[in-house]
């Protein structure tokens, strides 16, 4: 996640002290010093609470039916509007781990699609799917060694390119007509209207294998969509950390964590 100045501690509350501890560890994770702190709060807070108690706290979603090893849960960032992190409950530092590339490998892509309902709900109106996005960041773009999918509102401008361009978006990867936020990415279609059968990180590395041995500096979008001819799917979009260039490859900045799409 990307670093923000933290808000001012809430004052004069039952437990406030309690409370803002919660608070930051559930917050960006780019705003801690310790780059393990999403995991210490998957271990050993929401698993353990679940577990124990059938209650997910301090995450919002816990989902273990199918072990442990892959499970993931949602957790509410409280700095910004109405984000959500869906996070690995089994170890998995991130894009480069190559556990995500195996056959029988949780599509956590789909279980952040499936949990983009926690968003809309933190939101006053009606969400079109194609005002969401899903991201993922390098290992160059991120603070945090815990895999982590970013759930939250598409930038306006983003969204715009995309409508713009989607006729020049094919089943193979080919690079976006125009920058997004200042960078340059590519993009591949997704013609299926969930993501339950179209895992994003094996589409990055089977459809260029050059980037399966390189998974860590690349930053993959997904951006929900209507193709004219397929109807509702999603784009793809892959960029490459180049850190010459100041490229840090961090896809989460095609993200609004204001949600000014939605909000008036």
């Amino acid at each position: 996640m990307r670093q923000n100045s933290p808000l001012p501690l809430p004052l004069g509350r039952l437990c406030g002290a309690l409370m803002v501890a919660i608070a930051f560890a559930a917050a960006a994770p780019a705003r801690a010093e310790d780059p393990s702190t999403l995991w210490k709060i998957v271990h050993g807070k929401c698993v353990p609470n679940e577990q124990a108690h059938k209650n997910p706290a301090p995450c919002a979603v816990v989902d273990i039916k199918h072990g442990v090893s892959k499970g993931w849960v949602a957790l509410k960032d409280i700095y910004a509007t109405a984000q959500y992190l869906v996070i690995p409950t089994a170890r998995i530092p991130g894009i480069e781990d190559p556990v995500l590339l195996a056959p029988n490998a949780t599509n956590y892509f789909a279980a952040a699609w499936q949990e983009r309902a926690l968003t809309e709900a933190r939101l006053p109106t009606s969400v079109p799917r194609d005002m969401l996005s899903l991201a993922i960041n390098s290992t160059y773009g991120r603070t945090q060694n815990q895999l982590h999918i970013h759930i939250d509102c598409i930038r306006a401008d983003v969204r715009a390119a995309l409508a713009a361009n989607l006729d020049k978006v094919g089943d193979t990867w080919t690079a976006f007509p125009v920058p997004l936020a200042g960078h340059s990415y590519r993009a591949i279609r997704i013609p299926h209207p969930t993501l339950e059968h179209a895992n994003p990180f094996h589409i990055l590395a089977d459809k260029d294998p050059t980037a399966a041995a390189d998974m860590g500096k690349h930053t993959l979008v997904v951006a929900p969509v209507t193709f004219s001819d397929s109807g509702e799917g999603f784009v793809l979009l892959d960029d490459k950390a180049d850190l010459a260039a100041g490229d840090v490859a961090s896809g989460e900045t095609l993200q609004d964590h204001a949600c000014k799409i939605v909000l008036p």
